[in-house]
């Protein structure tokens, strides 16, 4: 039409100037013809130019219609039905599953380093040695002690058995004194009847009554030696007593060198992984200083700790009830090799400021990937979801009425939207509730050229050597 327009203007401006440029030079005669001649020419052109237009018009609309029915490439999977686990994920961060800081208990110059910073270590390792000659100098003496303590047992023993032997003795001069005395008692007694009858004088009767009271006395004082050699007896077993307990105190001083001794040379505690070195050899070592000299964490078995809401409580505690709960840490960047652990521990109270609950796994490590300090995903598997249906996650959309998916009809080659109900996801699969049965096809790649009912060409998925889904492939254009 545009072209129509403009052959009508060229006309008309070509009939004016030919009036007036030629009208001067032509016979009267064919003034006249010569612009209609002209203008049945230029209708001629108009009538040319308008087919073409037409025609060129047509041809655009019908290849339109033709891209129209062009099929769309998509990828499509086959819905399947398998045991999925149902797991809870959250972000987790590693800890050590104990921590050492290691002290001197005795104080002196440092003088050997056996480790070097970071090093994997063992329990009862060497890590340090400490100038041990005034501990070595103290066990000396502690040890003359004990031999000086043993000499006053031996003259504590002695002088007991030489207290036993002077009781013995005395006990011994007693019975004679005492049958002496008797004696004198019945020599005295038999004199006093004769001095009665006159048989003798008065003054032999005083001598034997003399006798007799002098062996009297002598018999108490032989009583009083025995108690006295007894008295004598427990005092040397006192004696012996303290000399004995003299030689355990040596003892225990020994044992008391002997364990301060030991503190110069300091032992792993643990097996783990040593920290940085804070004091070096030659520094001077203060004994329980408020730095450790270095820092050892056991990283073999370690702790994974993450948190989970409140509300997810209730349920982690059932399937707890029901047995051991598997946890998975994965390391980022390197999610193909997963570390297996269990749920070890669930706090006794909820955090009231996060609302969350904190959660600890254990994880053997063998490998030590899995370091202090690291944040890792974690995925706590409760427990397991047989014959559920399930569709790779890409495969679902979301859309202004909710979660849907492209499903195909293999008779056609065509596709029909289909709302669906979404349950736990797992990897790169989710769990279908409601809208999917098991061997339906679903579209993973290509969605968003679609439409219902639009026509669709089966690809092959990328990194794959053939097309996914079952499709007959036969029936498919190239």
């Amino acid at each position: 039409m545009l072209l129509l327009v403009r052959m009508r203007y060229l006309s008309r401006n070509f009939k004016t100037r030919l009036s007036l440029n030629t009208q001067k030079y032509m016979l009267p005669g064919l003034l006249p013809l010569i612009p209609k001649q002209i203008g049945r020419n230029i209708l001629l052109l108009s009538l040319i130019a308008v087919c073409g237009c037409t025609a060129t018009e047509a041809q655009s609309n019908k290849q339109q219609g033709k891209n129209q029915q062009r099929a769309v490439p998509v990828v499509v999977a086959t819905v399947t039905r398998k045991t999925i686990p149902v797991e809870l994920r959250q972000t987790g961060t590693v800890v050590a599953y104990s921590t050492v800081g290691v002290k001197s208990q005795v104080a002196g110059p440092l003088t050997g380093v056996y480790f070097q910073e970071g090093q994997n270590v063992k329990k009862g390792q060497l890590l340090f040695k400490i100038d041990s000659r005034p501990q070595e100098a103290a066990l000396m003496q502690a040890q003359a002690n004990k031999e000086k303590a043993i000499a006053q047992v031996k003259q504590a023993q002695a002088n007991l058995s030489k207290a036993v032997a002077q009781v013995n003795q005395a006990k011994a001069n007693l019975l004679k004194d005492q049958t002496q005395a008797k004696n004198a008692q019945v020599q005295a007694q038999r004199y006093s009847t004769l001095l009665g009858q006159g048989a003798i004088s008065k003054e032999q009767a005083d001598q034997f009554r003399t006798a007799s009271d002098a062996q009297k006395a002598t018999v108490i004082a032989d009583n009083e030696g025995i108690s006295n050699a007894v008295a004598a007896v427990e005092a040397a077993k006192a004696d012996l007593n303290n000399a004995k307990a003299t030689v355990t105190a040596a003892d225990a001083a020994i044992d008391s060198a002997k364990i301060t001794l030991s503190y110069s040379s300091i032992y792993s505690p643990i097996t783990g992984r040593t920290g940085s070195l804070k004091v070096n050899q030659g520094n001077l070592v203060k004994d329980n200083d408020t730095n450790p000299l270095v820092t050892i964490s056991q990283i073999s078995p370690i702790y994974v700790t993450t948190s989970l809401p409140q509300r997810l409580l209730p349920e982690l505690n059932k399937y707890r009830a029901q047995g051991k709960i598997q946890v998975d840490a994965y390391i980022p960047k390197d999610e193909q090799r997963p570390e297996h652990g269990e749920l070890s521990f669930i706090d006794s109270g909820v955090d009231p400021t996060t609302g969350t609950i904190q959660l600890k796994s254990s994880f053997t490590n063998s490998d030590g990937r899995l370091s202090p300090g690291q944040f890792v995903n974690v995925v706590v598997r409760l427990t397991q979801e047989p014959n559920a249906i399930v569709v790779p996650t890409t495969a679902i959309q979301t859309g202004q009425k909710g979660q849907f998916v492209y499903v195909l009809n293999p008779a056609d080659q065509t596709v029909d939207m289909r709302p669906v109900v979404v349950g736990n996801a797992v990897s790169n699969e989710s769990v279908i509730q409601e809208g999917l049965k098991e061997g339906e096809q679903v579209v993973t790649d290509g969605q968003f050229n679609l439409r219902p009912k639009a026509k669709v060409q089966i690809k092959q998925a990328v990194g794959t050597g053939q097309r996914t889904g079952n499709v007959n492939q036969g029936n498919q254009s190239p």
